[in-house]
């Protein structure tokens, strides 16, 4: 069959790119203006209106609400959280662990209001499902279990090759960690039935409105400038196109392809009746899902950053990347060699230097932030929102310090990315760093992780 390669992703080939909103029609004011139509700022605009419904919100999105990473992710709603082990060390243990904890509980925070509000986003509550393929991935998954056990995850469970199969017949599974702290959902559902929510709840939303600068009260566009006493940066992998922004967040790619529909016979070799969401234990790790309709889709890293901070237009591929993805899912699933695969697409998301996702508010500028998620955006996003909400109550006098506020991620500093070329050829290198140590150990008997693995963790910062 014919592979639809772009067209913004999978997500958006039944429903089609919504008509866009207005964009900006001039000067204008407001109390909080929200820079970003993605999950952080559409969740940012509608806790802040459910809290305080007089406020006059303002949502600038350059192109339309879902375009990012929103609209092109994997639909993992899970409990992972970039950069815990890092606040672990800067802040205590008990610190993480009440972090940790918050992102358990985001999990069915989103759940809850999705039926609340009546947002159908083929949300299935199957958990997550982390496989291991050779000895090398068998010991980092034992010890990745052992370290989220530590971290207060009592009911997660450790599985062998036996028991994985019974979940997902995955080829050359040896074992796997489940936990139930996580779904599978449709990402474009979601994003544009939060969208309408929040706009019924009196928010305002300026698509095909690019804004150029932001400084404190003021956020610039070519259409006219908004003043607002906050402003909130929410645009994760699309920061260094903001002026002054460039090496903020590192905007780091990410591909995935959407086979045909598979029929019930070959479900049937495959198992996957939960409808977990999969994942594995390799460097350059995969992910994927079974959706509603009976697909697999499966993603990895493809061409992993373009110079200068560049981001693709409309998720085009390369054919390289798709053959790639096609590999892993044959290696995972031989029975689909014949498969066709009906979509392939990219994206990016935002990677701090340190890879810790982060919240933060400025109290002598208003200007504030969230983001940094390194792929674990779908939930981080929901718990960042409500910390900006309790942030800014909090700033504003309508509020004291809540659980939210005082959690390690809020305020925490992180320096910039190297310049060109270097930015370049780091990431470049580190990748095939990993993509090599993955090759040795899926061929090695010896149960320890590659030394390149190690080097190249410890050189970009990772762990």
């Amino acid at each position: 069959m014919t592979t639809v390669n772009g067209g913004i992703s999978f997500w958006y080939a039944q429903e089609g790119v919504p008509a866009p909103r207005e964009p900006l029609p001039g000067d204008t004011q407001a109390d909080v203006c929200i820079v970003g139509g993605g999950y952080t700022g559409l969740w940012t605009a509608y806790y802040l209106k459910k809290a305080v419904p007089f406020l006059n919100i303002v949502v600038l999105e350059a192109k339309f609400c879902g375009y990012g990473a929103s609209g092109r992710n994997g639909g993992w709603l899970y409990n992972g959280i970039a950069g815990r082990d890092r606040y672990a060390k800067l802040h205590g243990h008990d610190a993480a662990v009440r972090l940790q904890q918050a992102m358990n509980d985001t999990v069915g925070e989103v759940v809850d209001v999705c039926a609340a509000e009546q947002i159908d986003a083929d949300i299935h509550r199957g958990g997550v499902l982390e496989v291991a393929h050779n000895p090398a991935q068998l010991v980092r998954l034992k010890d990745f279990h052992a370290t989220e056990l530590s971290y207060g995850e009592k009911d997660r469970e450790l599985l062998g090759a036996r028991e994985t199969a019974a979940r997902v017949r995955v080829a050359g599974a040896v074992g796997s960690s489940w936990t139930p702290h996580g779904a599978r959902l449709h990402p474009v559902k979601l994003v544009t039935g939060l969208a309408a929510a929040v706009e019924a709840l009196g928010v305002t939303i300026h698509e095909s409105t690019p804004v150029a600068e932001i400084r404190p009260k003021h956020a610039v566009t070519p259409y006219g400038t908004v003043r607002a006493p906050y402003i909130l940066r929410c645009t994760e992998g699309f920061t260094p196109n903001l002026k002054g922004l460039k090496r903020t967040w590192l905007p780091m790619g990410s591909s995935m392809i959407a086979t045909e529909p598979l029929p019930e016979e070959t479900w049937a070799e495959i198992g996957w009746d939960g409808r977990e969401t999969l994942g594995d234990m390799a460097h350059a790790y995969m992910y994927a899902q079974r959706t509603a309709d009976d697909r697999i889709a499966l993603g990895g890293r493809g061409i992993p950053y373009r110079f200068g901070s560049r981001t693709d237009n409309d998720g085009r591929t390369q054919p390289a990347t798709i053959d790639a993805l096609r590999e892993i899912l044959v290696r995972f699933f031989p029975q689909l060699a014949g498969a066709g695969i009906a979509h392939a697409w990219s994206g990016v998301l935002g990677v701090p230097r340190d890879w810790c996702a982060t919240v933060t508010l400025d109290r002598s500028t208003g200007l504030g932030w969230a983001g940094g998620y390194v792929g674990s955006g779908v939930a981080t996003t929901n718990l960042a929102a409500r910390t900006l909400r309790d942030l800014i109550q909090q700033d504003s006098g309508q509020s004291g310090p809540t659980d939210l506020t005082t959690l390690p991620w809020v305020n925490h500093k992180v320096r910039r990315w190297e310049p060109e070329p270097f930015r370049w050829f780091g990431v470049h290198t580190l990748y095939a760093a990993y993509r090599t140590a993955d090759r040795r150990e899926s061929t090695s008997p010896t149960a320890t992780t590659d030394p390149l693995a190690k080097a190249a963790n410890r050189i970009s910062g990772r762990h």
